[in-house]
């Protein structure tokens, strides 16, 4: 099921995993990877990944599977990331590579554009550790003022297309930051290309995880977008139907 959650103000552990006093596992910022698919971003990888190693101290293993021609990958190695080289073959490639990679039990994908807070990772973890499978942050409740107009509108109807298609509803179908246990992201085979941001949300959903969507702030991103946005928009509407009927039927 998916459910809202406000922010709270507990924080997690930021130590690797233990037991709590009724023998569940908490996770801290050790078991955590922060992954990314990477694409001519050197004007913001850097302030991405100090903002990692600042709010995780350092703890958290950073994944990028990098396509680019500048300096992306150059900035993201000397911010002791790990960069996994790919040829450009689109969005859904690259984070479909980037999940897959590590083996810590919390993966948290991200863009590398700065649009996301990465002060929010103590709160998607503190979900985990309260039984979520699926943590997806909702960049359009607090309205999202700094995204695109148009792009804004396609958000807020491809979550109200999928809502309908899956009978349940959602109300960011298409952000980039999430938080998924392990054993989700190898249960499930991905299939999409520009519409895997709704799929990573999608299957998990219609197949029972549990998921909750938290309210994030959405920043103005550095540097020039990849996505065209009729195109794009396009290919993920497509994507959503796809998605949504394979799981109805499967």
């Amino acid at each position: 099921m998916s459910e809202a959650i406000e922010p709270s103000g507990v924080e997690p552990t930021i130590e690797s995993s233990e037991s709590d006093t009724d023998g569940n596992e908490e996770y801290g910022f050790g078991d955590l990877s922060v992954v990314m698919g990477t694409y001519n971003e050197e004007a913001a990888i850097g302030t991405v990944l100090a903002d990692i190693e600042r709010i995780t101290d350092g703890k958290a293993e950073v994944v990028c599977v990098d396509g680019s021609s500048d300096r992306t990958p150059e900035i993201a190695r000397e911010h002791g990331a790990r960069v996994i080289e790919q040829e450009p073959q689109g969005y859904g490639v690259a984070v479909r590579e980037a999940i897959l990679a590590p083996d810590r039990p919390i993966v948290v994908t991200t863009d590398c554009d700065d649009t996301y807070p990465m002060e929010q990772l103590p709160k998607f973890l503190e979900a985990i550790n309260a039984g979520y499978d699926v943590v997806s942050g909702d960049r359009l409740y607090h309205g999202a003022e700094t995204m695109p107009g148009f792009n804004r509108l396609g958000n807020r109807l491809f979550a109200l297309g999928a809502s309908v298609l899956m009978g349940e509803r959602v109300h960011d179908t298409t952000t980039g930051m999430r938080a998924y246990r392990r054993e989700v992201v190898e249960s499930i085979e991905w299939t999409e290309n520009t519409g895997l941001s709704a799929e990573l949300l999608i299957r998990p959903l219609m197949r029972g995880y549990d998921v909750r969507e938290h309210p994030i702030d959405y920043a103005e991103r550095l540097g020039e977008t990849k996505l065209d946005p009729i195109e794009g928009g396009a290919a993920i509407a497509k994507s959503i139907v796809k998605v949504c009927l394979e799981e109805r039927f499967r």
